[in-house]
């Protein structure tokens, strides 16, 4: 079939034709939105899960649902060792010229500017390294407001002036964090404070988060009111109704469909994971002859499928390891087999290496902070990526 008109969009965070699977998290943030705007209490949301499952696409559909009701929006991703402080105040900076073109006091404006400009410029010069944006020059900035240097103090009085700015026309702010867990634990707590002081308040401001599936651990560590806090929403796998749904209604739209059998072999081979049912569906169409797309035509576009996942989802991840680290992952690959690639006593990949556990920490840590693992529970590791441990084992057959 013709290439050009292939529907199906596997990138990173790339929006799929049809976002299947997710309406109940559309809904909630709905409800959200309109609660938060009335002046009604709300907590806000975050989304954890697996890399691949659409967590990007999500969060960036939310943000979405906001722009529609003319909120003010803004969006951070967080990398490990970048402090948040100056990307928050980029965010914020976003949100408050969605909300300028239509305000009709300039002065409040310019004086929220102005705090924004202070509380960004408690940055380090080092800290600034990386960011083309800055803070507005033609605005000066504020004393004695969001300036002090305690962050979490800082991002509660932001957060509250943001939020009175947008309620005089009747709507909220909106700030969404994609890998949120990769924000540094002292400045997670501050935002985890901060979001719980302006929840006291009832502002219209909501943050959404997403990360990986110990988020809500991390949170938990940050601060012990952070499980009342926000709204947690595990991101899956898709349903094999929703999976179907997401590979037959952008075919429809070219007016080709699935035989029954088709959709049976892409289920099989995708598991259900968004990012996969994109790769495998992509890869279908290029090689299917005609409508119907069946079942041998899955067969034969699998080995390209896989090749190009084996390349850009799990092999650009792979070297990005060190030797040891390689070495740490296959080990917990191995012991996966058994156990479908779920979490693994640590204890165990030690004993698989004959090291001792302490002389692992390094490896172990490193994949940590690479977002290649996770640990959910004291003790265990498991992947971020699904099917990361099948990869593994593939390479030495």
């Amino acid at each position: 079939m013709d290439p050009v008109r292939n529907p199906y969009a596997p990138g990173a965070g790339q929006r799929p034709p049809e976002l299947a699977g997710r309406d109940r998290e559309v809904r909630q943030f709905e409800v959200v939105l309109e609660r938060v705007a009335a002046g009604r209490p709300e907590r806000s949301l975050v989304l954890s899960g697996l890399r691949g499952v659409g967590k990007t696409v999500l969060l960036n559909a939310l943000r979405s649902l906001a722009l529609a009701r003319l909120w003010g929006t803004g969006k951070v991703e967080a990398r490990p060792e970048r402090p948040i402080r100056l990307p928050v105040a980029q965010a914020l900076h976003a949100a408050t010229r969605e909300l300028a073109s239509r305000h009709r006091d300039e002065e409040r404006v310019e004086e929220f500017l102005g705090v924004l400009k202070a509380f960004a410029l408690r940055t380090t010069v080092e800290e600034r390294k990386g960011l083309r944006w800055r803070p507005p020059y033609d605005t000066p900035a504020a004393r004695g407001r969001a300036d002090s240097g305690d962050l979490e103090l800082d991002l509660a009085e932001l957060f509250m002036d943001a939020a009175e700015l947008a309620r005089d026309l009747n709507v909220g702010v909106a700030i969404f964090i994609d890998e949120m867990q990769d924000i540094a634990p002292p400045e997670l707590a501050a935002l985890c404070g901060a979001c719980h002081e302006i929840s006291q308040q009832a502002v219209p401001f909501v943050v959404v988060g997403a990360g990986l599936p110990h988020l809500p651990t991390l949170l938990s560590a940050s601060k012990s009111y952070a499980e009342r806090l926000f709204r947690y929403v595990s991101v899956d796998r898709l349903s094999r109704e929703a999976a179907d749904r997401a590979l037959t209604v952008p075919a429809e739209t070219e007016a080709v469909t699935y035989s029954p059998s088709a959709l049976e072999a892409l289920h099989e081979v995708t598991d259900g994971y968004p990012y996969f049912v994109q790769a495998f569906g992509k890869a279908t169409w290029d090689v299917a002859p005609g409508s119907p797309i069946s079942a041998d035509d899955v067969r034969v576009a699998a080995p390209e499928a896989e090749s190009e996942l084996a390349v850009g989802f799990f092999g650009s991840r792979y070297e990005r390891a060190t030797p040891a680290e390689r070495e740490y992952m296959r080990a917990m690959a191995d012991l996966g087999a058994d156990l479908g690639d779920h979490q693994v006593p640590t204890a165990d990949v030690a004993l698989s290496l004959g090291r001792k556990p302490q002389s692992l920490s390094p490896a172990r840590d490193g994949l940590i902070k690479k977002g290649l693992v996770f640990s959910a529970e004291r003790g265990t590791v498991a992947f971020t990526v699904p099917h990361f441990g099948d990869f593994l084992r593939s390479q030495r057959t």
